[in-house]
């Protein structure tokens, strides 16, 4: 006699994909386990539908076998360099779909100069190496979604409600007609039908401003009291972890899309301290992939734990967040990168990422095997 589909053998569950998104991102717990909810929420639903045709069935109930599960797309709020994007690729990775990354701010309506909304879907089916029943069911993150609503140039509110009511069919569940190209549609090409009822669609955005709005509706003071003196911190400090849909609306997009956008979720600015442990803790880390990058050229790296807090530091002084942490640290390691020496163990000092040199010191020496400090070499 077959056996039932086993749900537990298809999908991982909410605290095993929080578990995975552990090893490489740091912090953000709230936003974890709503997007990990999320997350399976949605393929559970796919497996619904190859449920309901089986001949043993998991659900079994007559009362809920033909229930259908409506599809809830996400919608992320987070700062920039809060890990919006490293979120999404990470759950991709998690369930093991296609993953695709666009940006809002290249689409626009058809007919007009830019992205139609269907180049989504190609970057989708080229990441499922062209297999459409692949792509039909993977992960799309639409960043910058918070551009299309804001903004006062002439004639682009009309042309920035187009894409969204574009982007209203695609996240309902429609069969678009993808060029195989993925640019502009070409008389006589043939189209890709993608039926995007199945594709999880996670929208980002900073919002700014939106704690604003928030926080008014909240009756929150600047200082984090209401106006009957109680103090409210959490939400002072963060009052998007209150935001609902219609705030979002108060801020360009339009009703309709919040509608189909059913999860929000809020990132965090990240602290300092959520910047060093970044640098340091998760699989993959910064600083151990220059200490690997450097071990190819026979080199040892070190940085101490000043020198960690300091990039950390300006990080987050320049409002960079995690994105900003390569560019300081290929600052600092230039002259290194440049040209490493064999055998030398390259030491990352506080001072070094204030401007100063990187110590350089030998690792082995014929005449004196022990290490010893090295004059260091000009930058010049």
């Amino acid at each position: 006699m077959p056996q039932p589909l086993s749900l537990d053998a298809v999908l991982p569950t909410p605290r095993m994909i929080v578990e995975h998104l552990n090893r490489s991102i740091v912090g953000q717990d709230r936003a974890k386990r709503t997007l990990a909810v999320a997350v399976a929420n949605h393929y559970v639903r796919l497996f619904d539908v190859l449920d309901r045709e089986s001949a043993t069935p998991v659900v079994v109930d007559t009362g809920l076998r033909n229930v259908s599960i409506e599809k809830s797309n996400v919608l992320l709020i987070g700062p920039s360099g809060s890990g919006k994007t490293h979120l999404a690729r990470a759950l991709a990775e998690c369930v093991g779909v296609p993953f695709a990354l666009a940006d809002a701010t290249t689409l626009t309506e058809a007919g007009y100069v830019g992205e139609d909304v269907e180049t989504i879907l190609h970057k989708l089916l080229v990441a499922a190496g062209g297999d459409v029943a692949e792509a039909q069911r993977g992960i799309v993150y639409l960043d910058e979604i918070d551009k299309l609503g804001g903004g006062r140039v002439h004639g682009a509110k009309d042309l920035r409600q187009g894409v969204q009511h574009a982007l209203l069919k695609m996240f309902e569940g429609t069969v678009c007609n993808v060029p195989p190209s993925g640019g502009y549609k070409v008389v006589g090409e043939t189209s890709v039908p993608f039926d995007t009822s199945q594709v999880l669609f996670i929208c980002g955005g900073a919002f700014v401003g939106l704690d604003e709005v928030v926080a008014r509706r909240l009756g929150l003071r600047a200082f984090g009291f209401d106006q009957a003196g109680s103090t409210f911190d959490d939400e002072a400090e963060n009052p998007l972890r209150h935001v609902l849909p219609e705030d979002v609306e108060d801020l360009g997009l339009i009703p309709e899309l919040i509608g189909r956008l059913s999860v929000i979720a809020t990132l965090d600015a990240l602290s300092v301290d959520d910047l060093v442990r970044i640098l340091r803790q998760p699989r993959d880390s910064l600083i151990d992939q220059y200490r690997k990058l450097l071990m190819y050229r026979h080199a040892r790296l070190d940085f101490t734990p000043g020198a960690i807090r300091a990039i950390a530091g300006l990080a987050h002084d320049h409002g960079t967040g995690a994105r900003g942490l390569r560019a300081i640290v290929e600052r600092v390691l230039e002259p290194v990168l440049f040209d490493p020496e064999p055998w030398l163990d390259y030491r990352v000092t506080e001072e070094s990422v204030r401007g100063g040199e990187v110590e350089e010191m030998r690792l082995f020496d014929d005449a004196a095997p022990l290490r010893r400090p090295l004059a260091r070499r000009s930058r010049g």
